[in-house]
């Protein structure tokens, strides 16, 4: 390496790879000077410009290194570098970066003497002209401290313990230590430290800003994380005292109060000395206090990392990752039956929405502490999740009647008095698997089995509950693909006037056929449609072959056709929905009322609001509407009222059951209120001449069922129509599969 002096001048090393950072850095540094010498800068826009300048040029003060460059890590490789290949330990690092999320790890600043790490947004011309200035006189220590090796050796050495320490409350005990070990005296005194509240520091003053002893020694140990004012001795606690607000080392005959502190923060560390301080261990004191500053710093933001990746901010609880964390640890004695418990608050977003995310807030916080006051302390409770909250336990004491029973109170949330209830997923530890990744996913199929089931609001995980899991996503990847490969079907089964015996129209079903010539039923994929969202484009591509088959149909000389489409919820939510329906009737020339959209009473109960101003929307356009599944469901007749309807569809299990005990009566009740409610009735799945006799004399009006005609392509059903004209009444066997679910 060729060597150089510049000893009237401070270098300066710029490394980023954006023109425009150089620019601004040399507009902000240009002609500064530090301790009377003028600031020289030099340049390089990447790592590599950067190691050939570093291994060329001498007396580089500081480098301002960008972290992203020419690629991820260019800039932590370079520090790699710098410290490991061309030895430069004096040189000061300042790390920045415009995207926070290449922050470095804990390890990276502690292995390579980083000295400051800032977003390319904080560095003002203040902050960055106050780094420039603390680094270059962090470096001139160093090269002047280089003249006292011993020193020097137990400075680095202590340093770097403090780096290590993973509390303040270590690292206050080492600090002195370190500063007894440079003085040759015994460790008795205390750091003690006050905050300015700044939103990047960890709070350690109480509300009043007072000073907290974040460690202590000897005599003093008993003070540790107490308030200053609980010293006995007031004559130490006001030498300490001005030793903060003054910003200067106070050193008498036997005692001594040393000042360190930033922008942000303040300390002071008193020590009993019983002599005062030589000039060179002066000089070795200003060197450590400068130093530990850095690291305190350190320390500090590792604590609040450490705080932000492993507690929830809102409640204060464990988050995710230490819930993780836990279940990855615990481990079950035999007199200890531990059970994860997943805890979904019901209805939270209507709550969030309606009321206020602020309410929404102060309800999590609020059930949060009501969990901390109903189980033990051996019981660990996070918040995972939005409205997610876990626990770990005894089985016990986490059973779903004790924590449900935790829900029997309401809750205040500012001026609101909630009563909620929850959902539960629950799983022995022993059943979860080993690893806590593993036992969350377990333990969350476990509450979604608990949703989905209607009747209950807890489920404990089995292992067939992940089998089905896995089941339904090999299921809906390949829906998506079957869609993108155009294999899905739409299939045919005609409806029938029950006096005329004509063809009235025809429902569309899904079908979804297989290579080896089986069919998928539909109400296995259906649902899954539904629940991963592929339904809306599924029912978008529905909407639109049945458009283009009724055109078709036209074209070939067949009358005007009334199709039937059942439609789900996801749709209705759909922006594009009424859209959808619009360009497929006018791209094909369709008169709307040959468009029949079916609703079943479970989607006009999950949000009736959205469901009837779509429809009469549709209604407006002349688009035909029916109630499918009448009467299986708990519909409101008020919401029923409401609706634009024009035929209403009696269940098949209704028809099925016509001949037993009381069957007759239900379907006599709804084909009476159709009636009352001036709307065409429609009997699905007659398949004997006596289920079509009995809804024909109590007047409904249509029919639609094996009796008549099984499900068929669309090819077979323009044969079937025609074969209608020379013989209308002749039913259709097919060997095409039943029509159980549908679209």
């Amino acid at each position: 390496m060729q060597t150089s002096h510049h000893n009237d001048t401070w270098r300066i090393l710029i490394v980023d790879d954006d023109p425009e950072v150089h620019e601004v850095t040399r507009l902000s540094l240009g002609g500064a000077r530090i301790q009377g010498r003028l600031l020289t800068l030099l340049h390089a826009e990447s790592a590599a410009a950067a190691y050939q300048l570093l291994s060329s040029e001498a007396d580089i003060a500081v480098v301002l290194l960008d972290v992203v460059m020419e690629h991820d890590d260019a800039g932590l490789q370079l520090v790699k570098i710098i410290r490991d290949e061309l030895q430069l330990h004096d040189l000061r690092i300042i790390l920045r970066t415009g995207q926070p999320g290449y922050a470095p790890e804990e390890q990276v600043i502690r292995d390579y003497d980083i000295n400051d790490y800032k977003t390319k947004q904080e560095l003002t011309h203040t902050q960055l002209m106050t780094t420039i200035i603390a680094s270059v006189r962090s470096y001139e220590q160093l090269r002047t401290i280089n003249q006292h090796r011993q020193g020097l050796q137990k400075i680095i050495a202590g340093s770097s313990n403090l780096m290590e320490d993973q509390s303040l409350q270590a690292f206050a005990d080492g600090v002195i230590t370190q500063i007894s070990s440079l003085l040759g005296l015994c460790a008795e005194g205390m750091l003690c430290a006050t905050t300015r509240n700044d939103s990047d520091q960890i709070d350690i003053g109480d509300a009043a800003g007072d000073v907290y002893i974040l460690g202590a020694a000897g005599q003093y140990a008993w003070l540790n994380s107490r308030p200053l004012n609980e010293l006995p001795d007031a004559r130490c606690q006001t030498l300490i005292r001005q030793c903060l607000n003054d910003k200067q080392h106070l050193q008498l005959a036997d005692e001594t109060v040393l000042y360190f502190g930033r922008e942000q923060y303040s300390a002071a560390i008193y020590l009993q000395t019983a002599r005062s301080a030589d000039t060179a261990e002066n000089e070795l004191i200003e060197l450590f206090l400068n130093n530990i500053s850095i690291a305190y710093q350190n320390v500090t933001l590792f604590q609040k990392l450490r705080r932000a990746a492993y507690a929830d901010p809102l409640t204060r609880l464990a988050n995710r990752n230490e819930f993780i964390r836990q279940l990855h640890n615990r481990t079950y004695a035999p007199d200890f039956q531990p059970v994860v418990v997943l805890l979904d608050l019901k209805n939270f977003s209507e709550i969030n929405d309606g009321l206020g995310q602020d309410i929404g807030d102060e309800l999590l916080r609020a059930v949060g502490e009501r969990l901390l006051s109903t189980f033990s302390e051996d019981t660990s409770i996070a918040r995972i999740d939005a409205d997610v909250f876990g626990l770990i336990g005894d089985e016990r004491a986490l059973n779903p009647v004790s924590v449900l029973a935790a829900f029997d109170t309401p809750f205040q949330s500012g001026d609101q008095t909630l009563l909620i209830s929850a959902t539960l997923g629950i799983g022995h530890l022993k059943l979860l698997g080993e690893s806590g990744m593993t036992r969350l996913k377990r333990a969350y199929i476990a509450l979604n089995a608990a949703k989905r089931n209607l009747l209950g609001n807890y489920a404990y995980y089995v292992p067939k509950m992940e089998e089905d899991t896995q089941q339904r996503l090999v299921i809906s990847r390949a829906l998506r693909d079957a869609l993108q490969d155009k294999a899905l079907q739409v299939w045919y089964q005609p409806q029938f006037d029950l006096n005329s015996g004509i063809i009235t129209g025809v429902e569309a079903l899904l079908r979804w056929p297989q290579p080896d010539g089986d069919f998928i039923p539909p109400n296995v994929f259906i649902p899954i449609a539904e629940h991963s969202g592929a339904i809306v484009e599924i029912g978008s591509w529905v909407i639109t072959q049945v458009s283009r088959d009724l055109s078709q149909l036209a074209h070939d000389g067949f009358a005007p056709l009334r199709v039937a489409i059942n439609i789900s919820m996801p749709q209705f939510r759909s922006p594009c929905f009424i859209a959808d329906i619009v360009q497929a009737l006018e791209s094909c020339d369709l008169h709307p009322s040959q468009l029949e959209l079916e609703i079943t009473e479970s989607v006009l109960m999950d949000e009736p609001d959205v469901v009837i101003k779509a429809l009469l929307q549709l209604k407006q356009l002349g688009v035909t509407i029916s109630i499918d599944d009448f009467g299986t469901g708990f519909s409101s007749l008020n919401y029923l009222r409401q609706l634009p309807l024009d035929r209403m569809k009696v269940d098949r299990s209704f028809v099925r059951d016509i001949d037993q005990p009381g069957g007759h009566l239900i379907i006599e009740s709804i084909l009476n209120l159709g009636q009352q409610l001036g709307l065409r009735t429609i009997a699905e799945g007659i398949e004997t001449s006596e289920q079509e006799d009995f809804v024909r004399d109590h007047g409904c009006d249509e029919g639609q069922g094996f009796l008549y005609a099984q499900a068929m392509p669309y090819q077979a059903l323009k044969k079937f129509i025609a074969s209608q004209a020379q013989r209308r009444t002749a039913p259709l066997a097919t060997t095409s599969p039943p029509e159980n679910d549908f679209i």
